[in-house]
């Protein structure tokens, strides 16, 4: 069957409901819609990709906008979820569209030009702040959108989070189970989500066993910042002897910072993302990841959902962190017994 007109005169059926229905429209009954399909694919029709995406308006494409370095593109453990999710869209004829963000540049502008002259059908937002331009941005647009943490917009929005807050309280009260009252975290900045439930959760747990939260140290959600942050932790009159970090980057700076300073390889140590190189590491790295089914396919089903018009207030998931147990959370059974002596 070469075109359009002939398949909807073997149905019976007007060339726009026909066309309705291979589009996936609602207004047209499941019934009408699968028996139009059925009798495309027996007919070998297949709809012309430029017509249809002139009559839907649709680019077909999925636009995230990732921060850029030299070398670097973006959080690691981003790319891994990203291509998950880009295979689950392609199932449903689009295209995920991956943008660095240089260093300097403007992550609100490019989202700008993404949306303006509707050059794509919706967008996954990364890395969310706690007050985030781009979301306000996209919501004043009318554009669909998930982002990949929660943020405090008064306005509901489709997002995927993990469980910071009680990832975080768990493993510190883990620490403490162990006879730890030292308890370092090693921040993230707070104007990011993700650093702010963290740091909640941590300091949630210290306040419930009477302990310091004072031992913290704010950094880059980088090796660097890592490294640097635990310098200053391990420079202070009284030291952790267990340090929190907010990412698996700076668990990894911070490793190698204690080997440089006197008893840090006593110093258990926990990071979060579950990156490849954290079982590599020296001592191999103790984490934290999202649990449940794959997070990429998850936020595609999202998206999917979100650009079919579904309220964002029903687009919200929040899934829990499993633990990962390696050799950085252990230590000498010794330093349990000098702990409390160290903080009088």
């Amino acid at each position: 069957m070469s075109n359009l007109r002939q398949l909807a005169q073997s149905l019976g059926l007007s060339i726009t409901t026909v066309s309705r229905a291979l589009d996936g429209y609602s207004d047209v009954s499941a019934k009408t819609r699968q028996r139009v399909v059925d009798a495309a694919a027996r007919a070998g029709y297949q709809p012309n990709a430029s017509a249809r995406r002139l009559r839907r308006r649709r680019a077909e494409l999925v636009a995230v906008t990732l921060p850029a370095a030299p070398g670097h593109i973006g959080p690691p453990h981003f790319l891994d979820i990203l291509s998950a999710c880009a295979e689950q869209l392609a199932l449903s004829g689009l295209n995920l569209v991956i943008a660095p963000v240089p260093r300097g540049q403007s992550e609100l502008e490019m989202c700008r030009r993404f949306v303006s002259g509707q050059r794509v059908d919706a967008m996954l937002l990364v890395r969310t702040k706690r007050r985030d331009e781009r979301v306000e941005l996209l919501q004043s647009c009318g554009i669909p959108f998930v982002t990949h943490g929660r943020t405090e917009s008064a306005q509901p929005h489709a997002f995927l989070d993990g469980d910071g807050f009680s990832g975080f309280r768990d493993a510190t009260e883990r620490f403490i189970a162990d006879g730890h009252t030292l308890i370092g975290h090693i921040a993230g900045p707070q104007e990011f989500s993700f650093a702010h439930h963290r740091r909640l959760g941590w300091e949630d747990a210290l306040n419930r066993f009477k302990l310091t939260s004072e031992l913290i140290v704010e950094g880059d959600p980088t090796e660097h910042g890592g490294y640097a942050a635990a310098k200053a932790l391990m420079s202070a009159t009284i030291k952790p002897t267990a340090i929190l970090c907010a990412t698996d980057e700076m668990a990894v700076g911070a490793l190698r910072a204690l080997r440089e300073v006197p008893d840090g390889n006593l110093v258990s140590i926990v990071g979060h993302d579950d990156l490849p190189m954290s079982a590599f590491t020296d001592p191999p790295l103790s984490t934290m990841r999202m649990n449940g089914e794959d997070i990429g396919v998850r936020i595609a089903t999202l998206l999917l959902r979100a650009i079919n018009g579904e309220a964002p207030e029903l687009l919200q998931e929040i899934h829990p962190l499993e633990f990962l147990p390696r050799a950085s959370h252990h230590r000498s059974q010794q330093l349990a017994v000098n702990d409390a002596d160290t903080y009088e």
